[in-house]
């Protein structure tokens, strides 16, 4: 079936919204944009065929009050920004309304392709399920909700090792039971949608309370990994917590030889086991086949032998890739590469149509005394107190899912 000229689907709304900000990201702010913002908007309240578009018209609206919000506390750069969103939004929703007047009147044609340009394509019209709400459009924002299947071997932990989630999220969402096992071909419901802690031009964040790796090159996020981090054991005698801090990659190496840190021979001979002083390449070298060094001493990033671990703190402080991500990965980082640990339980971020979204991890290293009051100071630092669901933002908060939840009215 075609798409109808007077009813475009969200894939098409989502094509129009994103050109739009990519037109938006080079348009230079005029002094008038926000009168034209505000005639706008109010000439299609005037327009009662507006109401065939409300999921529209409420993203507009949203994203024309963050813009008045930042115009009220004077920051211009934020408010000209939205204002000029609001604008093409407005435009691209007039743009339809004409298109569904055009399709009412008795006789009328819709517009066809002209004779050089492709024939639209046949696609089978697909409804969204009401409720799952569409995906945030946002560079800030990484992951999904998805389904993934299940393959030979694989456990509830070691799927929730690949997606970046916890067990408990998994069994959660299915409606697991503790002892549930798995079939082949079964599916599984996963949100491993994150917000990005940190960005950078070229390098690495690692962000403890969300076990994530993310690399960035040239200022874009190339790709973002979970993985397993140092347990929460810290005491007199031992500190197994991955350390915050920048670094530099060093050295890389496949196959590699492990040489036990003295900590972990005595953490040996205290469990009875017999004390080595380092493991060569095989199957037996906790490090796997890959090991990248860091400037940080003991600090290393490597693949593993238990996969099943990687989205826990169970490492001695190094950071463990699962093997098949690691392979990919290993390659595409060189020596001197830069990067930073860095630890943000709570995460925040404002969509490029307005929707807002917060992030809330368990403090696992105890390192910060209230993640409530350090969430709502996020809120208010960006001036969108007025624009939050409190109720949502309480439940976000309470759970600290580790998922990015929008909270928007």
């Amino acid at each position: 079936m075609k798409f109808p000229y007077n009813q475009p689907t969200p894939c098409h709304r989502f094509s129009i919204y994103l050109l739009a900000a990519l037109l938006l990201s080079a348009a230079p702010a005029t002094a008038d944009v926000r009168q034209d913002a505000e005639d706008a908007v109010s000439s299609l309240h005037q327009k009662v065929t507006a109401q065939q578009f409300p999921d529209d018209m409420k993203s507009l609206e949203l994203v024309f009050e963050v813009a008045r919000r930042y115009y009220l506390n004077n920051e211009r750069d934020n408010s000209d920004r939205f204002y000029l969103l609001a604008l093409q939004k407005s435009r691209v929703i007039d743009s339809m309304l004409k298109g569904s007047l055009i399709a009412q009147v008795p006789g009328a044609s819709v517009p066809q392709s002209a004779p050089d340009q492709e024939a639209p394509v046949e696609v089978a019209e697909e409804e969204p399920a009401a409720q799952s709400p569409a995906e945030p459009d946002s560079e800030m924002i990484v992951g999904s909700r998805g389904v993934y299947t299940v393959v030979k071997a694989d456990t509830i932990r070691l799927v929730a090792a690949k997606l970046g989630v916890t067990h408990r999220h998994l069994r959660s969402m299915n409606g697991l039971g503790s002892k549930a096992a798995l079939k082949i071909g079964q599916q599984l419901v996963y949100n491993n949608r994150k917000i990005i802690p940190q960005q950078v031009k070229n390098g690495i964040i690692i962000n403890i309370p969300d076990r994530t790796l993310y690399y960035f090159q040239q200022g874009v996020l190339v790709t973002s990994l979970p993985v397993a981090l140092g347990s929460v054991i810290k005491n007199e005698k031992y500190v197994w917590q991955t350390p915050v801090g920048k670094f530099k990659i060093t050295a890389k190496v496949k196959d590699p030889t492990w040489t036990v840190p003295s900590s972990i021979q005595t953490e040996m001979e205290e469990h009875g086991k017999e004390v080595v002083a380092s493991v060569p390449p095989g199957p037996e070298n906790p490090l796997g086949k890959y090991a990248i060094r860091t400037s940080i001493p003991g600090i290393l990033i490597h693949s593993t032998t238990m996969p099943s671990s990687i989205y826990s703190f169970s490492s001695h402080g190094c950071i463990r890739l699962s093997p098949t991500q690691m392979k990919e990965f290993f390659p595409q980082i060189k020596v001197n590469t830069p990067g930073e640990i860095i630890y943000k339980p709570v995460k925040l971020a404002v969509t490029d149509d307005g929707r807002i979204f917060l992030e809330v991890h368990h403090d696992a290293y105890n390192k910060h005394a209230n993640l409530v009051t350090e969430a709502r100071q996020m809120v208010e630092k960006l001036k969108l107190t007025g624009l939050v669901d409190w109720d949502k933002f309480k439940t976000v908060v309470k759970q600290k899912s580790g998922v990015a939840e929008e909270i928007s009215l």
